[in-house]
Protein backbone atom coordinates (compact mmCIF):
# COMPACT_ATOMS: atom_id res chain seq x y z
CA UNK A 1 0.00 0.00 0.00
CA UNK A 2 1.88 2.58 -1.35
CA UNK A 3 1.32 6.06 0.44
CA UNK A 4 -2.60 6.40 0.14
CA UNK A 5 -4.45 9.30 1.24
CA UNK A 6 -5.26 8.80 4.89
CA UNK A 7 -8.68 8.95 5.57
CA UNK A 8 -9.63 10.29 8.54
CA UNK A 9 -12.70 9.01 10.23
CA UNK A 10 -14.31 10.41 13.34
CA UNK A 11 -13.84 8.77 16.39
CA UNK A 12 -16.38 6.50 17.73
CA UNK A 13 -16.46 4.64 20.83
CA UNK A 14 -19.52 2.53 22.13
CA UNK A 15 -19.86 3.45 25.60
CA UNK A 16 -20.49 -0.20 26.50
CA UNK A 17 -16.80 -0.92 25.44
CA UNK A 18 -14.58 1.35 26.45
CA UNK A 19 -11.87 2.28 24.43
CA UNK A 20 -11.34 0.68 21.17
CA UNK A 21 -14.02 -1.85 21.83
CA UNK A 22 -12.06 -2.73 25.64
CA UNK A 23 -14.15 -5.66 26.88
CA UNK A 24 -13.82 -6.96 30.69
CA UNK A 25 -12.43 -10.07 30.09
CA UNK A 26 -9.06 -11.42 31.47
CA UNK A 27 -6.61 -14.04 31.41
CA UNK A 28 -9.05 -17.14 32.95
CA UNK A 29 -11.90 -15.52 33.81
CA UNK A 30 -14.38 -17.58 34.01
CA UNK A 31 -16.74 -16.71 31.18
CA UNK A 32 -20.62 -16.81 30.49
CA UNK A 33 -21.88 -20.44 29.13
CA UNK A 34 -21.79 -18.98 25.70
CA UNK A 35 -18.58 -17.04 25.54
CA UNK A 36 -15.87 -18.72 23.02
CA UNK A 37 -12.84 -19.64 24.29
CA UNK A 38 -9.44 -18.06 23.43
CA UNK A 39 -6.36 -19.98 23.92
CA UNK A 40 -2.83 -17.90 24.68
CA UNK A 41 0.54 -18.77 25.00
CA UNK A 42 3.72 -15.80 25.70
CA UNK A 43 5.72 -17.65 23.77
CA UNK A 44 6.19 -17.06 20.13
CA UNK A 45 8.12 -20.17 18.91
CA UNK A 46 7.65 -22.86 15.96
CA UNK A 47 6.94 -25.09 18.76
CA UNK A 48 4.02 -22.51 20.79
CA UNK A 49 2.71 -22.36 16.59
CA UNK A 50 2.19 -25.94 16.58
CA UNK A 51 1.59 -26.44 20.45
CA UNK A 52 -1.52 -23.77 20.39
CA UNK A 53 -2.60 -25.42 17.26
CA UNK A 54 -3.42 -28.69 18.72
CA UNK A 55 -4.89 -26.82 22.34
CA UNK A 56 -7.36 -26.36 20.45
CA UNK A 57 -8.32 -29.79 19.60
CA UNK A 58 -9.22 -29.12 15.48
CA UNK A 59 -7.58 -31.39 13.20
CA UNK A 60 -6.91 -29.78 9.92
CA UNK A 61 -8.31 -32.42 7.30
CA UNK A 62 -7.81 -32.94 3.54
CA UNK A 63 -6.41 -30.19 1.62
CA UNK A 64 -5.49 -27.50 4.01
CA UNK A 65 -5.01 -23.93 2.65
CA UNK A 66 -2.62 -21.69 5.40
CA UNK A 67 -4.26 -18.27 4.90
CA UNK A 68 -1.07 -15.73 5.19
CA UNK A 69 0.16 -12.43 4.43
CA UNK A 70 3.88 -12.89 2.65
CA UNK A 71 4.15 -9.20 3.07
CA UNK A 72 4.93 -6.05 0.99
CA UNK A 73 8.35 -6.23 -0.19
CA UNK A 74 9.68 -3.70 1.56
CA UNK A 75 8.09 -4.56 4.42
CA UNK A 76 10.00 -6.66 7.44
CA UNK A 77 6.76 -7.25 9.67
CA UNK A 78 5.38 -10.46 8.51
CA UNK A 79 5.38 -14.16 9.74
CA UNK A 80 8.81 -15.01 9.21
CA UNK A 81 8.89 -19.02 6.93
CA UNK A 82 10.82 -20.09 10.41
CA UNK A 83 8.10 -19.36 13.03
CA UNK A 84 5.51 -21.20 10.84
CA UNK A 85 7.34 -24.05 9.17
CA UNK A 86 6.29 -26.55 12.35
CA UNK A 87 2.57 -25.72 11.81
CA UNK A 88 2.80 -25.98 7.62
CA UNK A 89 4.43 -29.08 7.56
CA UNK A 90 2.42 -30.79 10.32
CA UNK A 91 -0.76 -30.13 8.20
CA UNK A 92 0.56 -30.33 5.21
CA UNK A 93 -0.60 -26.93 4.17
CA UNK A 94 -0.27 -24.48 1.60
CA UNK A 95 0.36 -21.15 2.03
CA UNK A 96 -2.32 -19.01 -0.19
CA UNK A 97 -2.67 -15.34 -0.87
CA UNK A 98 -4.55 -13.13 -3.23
CA UNK A 99 -3.23 -10.40 -5.28
CA UNK A 100 -3.36 -6.91 -3.90
CA UNK A 101 -5.78 -3.87 -5.59
CA UNK A 102 -3.24 -1.23 -5.89
CA UNK A 103 0.07 -0.68 -7.14
CA UNK A 104 3.09 1.56 -6.41
CA UNK A 105 5.46 3.66 -8.02
CA UNK A 106 7.36 2.38 -10.99
CA UNK A 107 10.51 3.18 -8.92
CA UNK A 108 9.48 0.60 -6.55
CA UNK A 109 7.68 -2.03 -8.44
CA UNK A 110 9.69 -4.88 -7.11
CA UNK A 111 8.03 -4.01 -4.17
CA UNK A 112 4.86 -4.44 -5.24
CA UNK A 113 2.06 -7.61 -5.56
CA UNK A 114 -0.71 -6.44 -7.80
CA UNK A 115 0.78 -8.61 -10.26
CA UNK A 116 1.08 -12.50 -10.17
CA UNK A 117 5.14 -12.11 -11.28
CA UNK A 118 5.62 -9.71 -8.80
CA UNK A 119 4.09 -11.23 -6.24
CA UNK A 120 5.69 -14.62 -6.96
CA UNK A 121 8.99 -12.77 -6.89
CA UNK A 122 8.29 -11.53 -3.21
CA UNK A 123 6.73 -14.97 -1.92
CA UNK A 124 10.51 -15.99 -2.88
CA UNK A 125 12.47 -13.18 -1.49
CA UNK A 126 10.72 -13.42 1.80
CA UNK A 127 11.40 -17.16 2.20
CA UNK A 128 8.58 -18.81 1.48
CA UNK A 129 8.76 -20.60 -1.61
CA UNK A 130 11.00 -23.71 -2.15
CA UNK A 131 10.29 -24.24 1.65
CA UNK A 132 6.13 -23.99 1.33
CA UNK A 133 3.68 -24.93 -0.85
CA UNK A 134 2.25 -21.88 -2.36
CA UNK A 135 -0.36 -20.76 -4.15
CA UNK A 136 -1.57 -17.41 -5.14
CA UNK A 137 -5.58 -18.08 -5.06
CA UNK A 138 -6.33 -15.78 -8.21
CA UNK A 139 -4.06 -15.65 -10.12
CA UNK A 140 -6.29 -17.70 -13.20
CA UNK A 141 -9.24 -16.00 -11.73
CA UNK A 142 -11.84 -16.07 -9.68
CA UNK A 143 -15.30 -17.02 -7.84
CA UNK A 144 -18.66 -15.27 -5.94
CA UNK A 145 -19.53 -17.39 -2.90
CA UNK A 146 -22.87 -16.42 -0.88
CA UNK A 147 -23.02 -13.32 1.83
CA UNK A 148 -25.49 -13.86 4.69
CA UNK A 149 -25.44 -10.03 5.28
CA UNK A 150 -26.56 -8.35 2.12
CA UNK A 151 -25.99 -5.19 3.60
CA UNK A 152 -23.06 -3.17 1.15
CA UNK A 153 -22.60 -6.39 -0.86
CA UNK A 154 -24.32 -9.06 -2.60
CA UNK A 155 -21.95 -11.97 -2.54
CA UNK A 156 -18.10 -12.42 -2.03
CA UNK A 157 -15.07 -12.18 -5.09
CA UNK A 158 -12.56 -14.95 -4.16
CA UNK A 159 -9.38 -16.25 -5.96
CA UNK A 160 -11.00 -19.38 -7.84
CA UNK A 161 -8.75 -21.69 -6.36
CA UNK A 162 -9.94 -21.47 -2.81
CA UNK A 163 -11.93 -24.31 -4.19
CA UNK A 164 -9.10 -26.75 -4.30
CA UNK A 165 -9.14 -26.89 -0.59
CA UNK A 166 -10.96 -28.63 2.19
CA UNK A 167 -9.81 -26.64 5.11
CA UNK A 168 -8.67 -23.26 6.27
CA UNK A 169 -5.92 -21.86 9.02
CA UNK A 170 -6.44 -18.54 8.80
CA UNK A 171 -3.03 -17.31 10.46
CA UNK A 172 -2.93 -13.89 11.15
CA UNK A 173 -0.71 -11.06 11.86
CA UNK A 174 -2.15 -9.07 14.03
CA UNK A 175 -1.10 -4.97 13.87
CA UNK A 176 -2.47 -2.04 12.23
CA UNK A 177 -3.97 -0.97 9.57
CA UNK A 178 -4.57 2.64 7.67
CA UNK A 179 -7.73 1.83 6.30
CA UNK A 180 -9.26 -1.02 8.96
CA UNK A 181 -7.50 0.35 12.03
CA UNK A 182 -6.18 -3.16 12.74
CA UNK A 183 -5.73 -6.48 10.84
CA UNK A 184 -6.40 -9.94 12.40
CA UNK A 185 -8.62 -12.58 11.15
CA UNK A 186 -11.32 -10.81 10.20
CA UNK A 187 -9.37 -8.97 7.61
CA UNK A 188 -6.75 -11.91 6.84
CA UNK A 189 -9.93 -13.78 5.78
CA UNK A 190 -12.09 -10.66 3.50
CA UNK A 191 -9.52 -8.68 2.34
CA UNK A 192 -6.63 -11.44 2.23
CA UNK A 193 -9.09 -14.09 0.86
CA UNK A 194 -10.45 -11.62 -1.81
CA UNK A 195 -9.57 -11.76 -5.36
CA UNK A 196 -8.49 -8.07 -6.72
CA UNK A 197 -12.01 -7.27 -7.88
CA UNK A 198 -12.93 -8.46 -4.80
CA UNK A 199 -10.99 -6.38 -2.56
CA UNK A 200 -12.70 -3.09 -4.36
CA UNK A 201 -15.81 -4.51 -3.96
CA UNK A 202 -15.25 -4.85 -0.16
CA UNK A 203 -13.41 -1.48 0.29
CA UNK A 204 -16.14 0.19 -1.99
CA UNK A 205 -18.79 -0.82 0.08
CA UNK A 206 -20.01 -2.97 -2.65
CA UNK A 207 -20.08 0.06 -5.40
CA UNK A 208 -17.50 -1.60 -7.78
CA UNK A 209 -17.37 -4.86 -8.36
CA UNK A 210 -14.52 -4.35 -11.09
CA UNK A 211 -11.19 -2.78 -9.78
CA UNK A 212 -11.04 0.26 -11.74
CA UNK A 213 -7.06 1.18 -10.66
CA UNK A 214 -8.55 5.64 -11.79
CA UNK A 215 -11.18 5.55 -8.82
CA UNK A 216 -8.64 3.73 -6.35
CA UNK A 217 -8.84 5.66 -3.09
CA UNK A 218 -10.57 8.41 -4.30
CA UNK A 219 -13.53 9.56 -1.66
CA UNK A 220 -16.26 7.80 -4.43
CA UNK A 221 -13.81 4.51 -3.76
CA UNK A 222 -13.67 4.91 0.26
CA UNK A 223 -16.54 7.16 1.12
CA UNK A 224 -18.07 4.86 3.27
CA UNK A 225 -15.94 3.59 6.38
CA UNK A 226 -18.38 1.56 8.07
CA UNK A 227 -19.90 0.31 5.37
CA UNK A 228 -16.32 -1.16 4.03
CA UNK A 229 -15.64 -2.04 7.75
CA UNK A 230 -18.85 -3.92 7.44
CA UNK A 231 -18.59 -4.97 3.91
CA UNK A 232 -15.01 -6.73 5.53
CA UNK A 233 -17.06 -8.80 8.58
CA UNK A 234 -19.78 -10.19 5.74
CA UNK A 235 -16.86 -11.09 3.55
CA UNK A 236 -14.97 -12.69 6.69
CA UNK A 237 -18.45 -14.85 7.32
CA UNK A 238 -18.68 -15.82 3.94
CA UNK A 239 -15.33 -17.88 3.73
CA UNK A 240 -15.97 -19.12 7.11
CA UNK A 241 -19.12 -20.47 5.70
CA UNK A 242 -17.61 -21.62 2.50
CA UNK A 243 -15.16 -24.11 5.00
CA UNK A 244 -17.26 -25.04 7.56
CA UNK A 245 -19.37 -26.51 5.11
CA UNK A 246 -16.37 -28.56 3.76
CA UNK A 247 -13.77 -29.60 6.55
CA UNK A 248 -13.49 -26.53 9.13
CA UNK A 249 -11.57 -23.66 10.02
CA UNK A 250 -9.69 -22.34 12.47
CA UNK A 251 -8.19 -19.01 13.74
CA UNK A 252 -4.70 -18.15 15.11
CA UNK A 253 -3.15 -14.71 15.52
CA UNK A 254 0.34 -14.02 16.13
CA UNK A 255 1.13 -10.54 18.31
CA UNK A 256 4.43 -9.68 17.44
CA UNK A 257 6.24 -6.78 15.39
CA UNK A 258 3.31 -4.72 16.01
CA UNK A 259 3.32 -1.55 14.25
CA UNK A 260 0.18 0.46 12.90
CA UNK A 261 0.71 -0.41 9.80
CA UNK A 262 -0.20 -3.60 7.94
CA UNK A 263 1.83 -6.03 6.05
CA UNK A 264 0.74 -4.66 3.18
CA UNK A 265 2.72 -1.24 3.69
CA UNK A 266 6.04 -1.37 2.20
CA UNK A 267 7.39 1.43 4.18
CA UNK A 268 5.07 0.84 7.32
CA UNK A 269 5.86 2.90 11.18
CA UNK A 270 8.56 1.70 13.29
CA UNK A 271 7.12 -1.00 16.18
CA UNK A 272 6.82 0.81 18.79
CA UNK A 273 4.78 -2.21 21.12
CA UNK A 274 6.58 -5.18 23.09
CA UNK A 275 5.30 -8.35 21.64
CA UNK A 276 3.17 -10.42 23.25
CA UNK A 277 2.27 -14.20 22.55
CA UNK A 278 0.32 -16.02 20.32
CA UNK A 279 -3.86 -16.18 20.67
CA UNK A 280 -6.24 -19.10 18.68
CA UNK A 281 -9.83 -19.83 18.41
CA UNK A 282 -12.51 -21.44 16.69
CA UNK A 283 -14.37 -17.94 16.88
CA UNK A 284 -12.29 -15.03 14.61
CA UNK A 285 -14.50 -12.58 16.44
CA UNK A 286 -13.73 -13.24 19.92
CA UNK A 287 -10.21 -13.95 18.95
CA UNK A 288 -9.99 -10.45 17.43
CA UNK A 289 -11.51 -8.84 20.12
CA UNK A 290 -9.36 -10.67 22.73
CA UNK A 291 -6.26 -9.21 20.64
CA UNK A 292 -7.40 -5.87 20.55
CA UNK A 293 -8.52 -5.82 24.42
CA UNK A 294 -5.02 -6.92 24.90
CA UNK A 295 -3.32 -3.23 23.43
CA UNK A 296 -5.88 -1.36 25.60
CA UNK A 297 -4.25 -3.31 28.14
CA UNK A 298 -0.69 -2.49 27.47
CA UNK A 299 0.74 0.12 30.22
CA UNK A 300 3.00 2.66 28.50
CA UNK A 301 6.91 2.24 29.27
CA UNK A 302 9.95 2.69 27.59
CA UNK A 303 9.76 0.28 24.98
CA UNK A 304 5.94 -0.50 24.65
CA UNK A 305 3.40 1.92 23.63
CA UNK A 306 0.21 1.00 22.30
CA UNK A 307 -0.87 4.92 22.34
CA UNK A 308 -0.55 5.04 18.55
CA UNK A 309 -2.01 1.64 17.75
CA UNK A 310 -5.45 2.43 20.19
CA UNK A 311 -5.49 5.35 18.16
CA UNK A 312 -5.24 4.61 14.62
CA UNK A 313 -8.44 1.70 15.81
CA UNK A 314 -10.14 4.20 17.09
CA UNK A 315 -9.63 6.75 14.44
CA UNK A 316 -10.94 4.52 11.58
CA UNK A 317 -13.63 2.98 13.85
CA UNK A 318 -12.07 -0.47 13.58
CA UNK A 319 -13.63 -2.46 16.21
CA UNK A 320 -16.80 -1.85 14.43
CA UNK A 321 -16.13 -4.45 11.85
CA UNK A 322 -16.09 -6.58 15.30
CA UNK A 323 -19.37 -5.29 16.58
CA UNK A 324 -20.92 -5.69 13.59
CA UNK A 325 -19.25 -9.63 13.04
CA UNK A 326 -21.42 -10.38 16.28
CA UNK A 327 -24.10 -8.76 15.01
CA UNK A 328 -24.36 -10.97 11.47
CA UNK A 329 -24.15 -13.57 13.94
CA UNK A 330 -20.18 -14.94 12.84
CA UNK A 331 -19.36 -15.30 16.62
CA UNK A 332 -19.41 -13.28 19.66
CA UNK A 333 -17.13 -11.19 21.52
CA UNK A 334 -17.77 -12.86 24.89
CA UNK A 335 -14.60 -15.20 25.57
CA UNK A 336 -12.82 -16.84 28.21
CA UNK A 337 -8.98 -16.55 27.93
CA UNK A 338 -7.12 -19.41 28.76
CA UNK A 339 -3.50 -19.27 29.06
CA UNK A 340 -1.80 -22.86 27.61
CA UNK A 341 1.08 -22.50 29.81
CA UNK A 342 -0.15 -22.60 33.33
Amino acid sequence: MKNIPFIVIAAVVLASCGQSGKSSQTENETAQPEAATVYLTRDISPEALVKIYKALGVEAKGRVAVKISTGEGSNPNYLKPELIKGLVELVDGTIVECNTAYGNAPEDAKDERNTSANHWKIIERHGFKPMFKVDIMDEEGEMRIPVKDNSHIKYDIVGDHMANYDFMIALNHFKGHPMGGYGGALKNLSIGCASQNGKAYIHSAGKMEVLDMEKLWTPEFIGDQDGFLESMAAAAQAVTDYFQKKEGIIYISVMNNMSIDCDCVDHPEPVKLEDYGILASTDPVALDQACVDIINQQKVTATNDPTDLLSRIDQQHGTHTIDWAEKIGLGTKKYNLVNIDK
